[in-house]
């Protein structure tokens, strides 16, 4: 035998005044009252609860030498999802059914997806570059174009400065998808500084001025030690290419001066650094395309008549 069905409850609103006036509004408010206190006790505790968590795991990631970019980006991620879960217990305490807190939790998640569906590629590029690590704040980095050192790193974008102090903010998507050079990743750097002398002049002394330029420098390192190369034979030129090592923070000053310095030796030892030249031969030609060089010379006679043409002697 099957059980009888209960009878479903319902709900009578108050039809007259005197029903009106019998029910307990007192009594309502009351509960109403510390329901709401209930919940706003939660949420106030809970939010403090979930920002010592977050400073806690902060530490802890600190303690174990992880990355700065790496340790805000989960601070913020478990910051974000205690809230939420803290709103959610406050919603249930004020007396909320929880069926109707779900369902407003997935009609925002679904809104919150349809309106930032473009922004899903930022949100996906920005996770590899936090979690792959390809350049890190304060690298000097070239990223889509755009070279710069990295001030921030968010989940949507990533800001750069410029040398002349402009302020660059790049969307992820477009750092992934491009290549990116990171000149500050490594704590030394090759430098290399190309110079052409004369045909006539001596390579031997060439190599040995430009290894003692090279010398010269306090900047230079010293291993990996300093070379030489012909790189090729130009136009007017042989071309050699001095190769020399320093610390990546002194690369564009060290550059600088041993261009300046290569030179000034360069022309102080007597040899020279061709200009680039060419052999133009210019042919004049007549009317009619005979050469000027052919062409008849004509003379005016005394009475003003044109004299007949004599051809040039052999």
């Amino acid at each position: 035998m099957t059980a009888p069905a209960k009878p479903a409850v319902q709900v009578e609103l108050p039809t007259t005044l005197a029903e009106f006036r019998g029910i307990d509004w007192l009594g309502m408010a009351q509960g109403l009252g510390l329901k709401l206190l209930g919940g706003l006790a939660v949420l106030l505790l809970g939010l403090w609860i979930a920002r010592r968590l977050a400073n806690a795991l902060d530490r802890a990631m600190a303690r174990a030498h992880t990355e700065a970019t790496l340790r805000g980006f989960l601070r913020n991620i478990s910051y974000a999802a205690m809230v939420v879960v803290v709103t959610t217990s406050a919603l249930f305490a004020m007396g909320v059914p929880p069926a109707s807190v779900l369902a407003v939790l997935g009609a925002a998640g679904l809104a919150i997806g349809l309106a930032l569906k473009d922004s899903l590629s930022n949100i996906a590029s920005g996770v590899m570059l936090i979690m792959q690590r390809p350049f890190r704040v304060g690298d000097y980095v070239q990223a889509a174009g755009v070279e710069g050192t990295v001030d921030q790193i968010r989940v949507f974008q990533t800001r750069l400065r410029t040398i002349d102090n402009r302020t660059v903010v790049l969307p992820n998507s477009l750092i992934t998808t491009a290549p990116i050079v990171n000149f500050t990743a490594n704590p030394r750097r090759r430098i290399d500084i190309a110079v052409g002398v004369g045909y006539d002049d001596d390579l031997q002394r060439a190599r040995a001025t430009l290894l003692a330029s090279a010398a010269a420098h306090p900047k230079v390192l010293r291993e990996p030690a300093p070379e030489v190369l012909v790189i090729g034979l130009g136009e007017s030129s042989v071309n050699l290419e001095l190769r020399v090592w320093a610390k990546t923070g002194d690369v564009l000053r060290t550059r600088s001066d041993l261009n300046e310095a290569v030179r000034n030796d360069i022309i102080g030892q007597g040899m020279s650094i061709p200009y680039p030249q060419r052999d133009l031969h210019v042919y004049h030609h007549d009317a009619d395309g005979r050469p000027l060089s052919d062409v008849l010379v004509q003379s005016v006679a005394d009475d003003g008549d044109v004299a007949k043409p004599v051809k040039p002697k052999a």
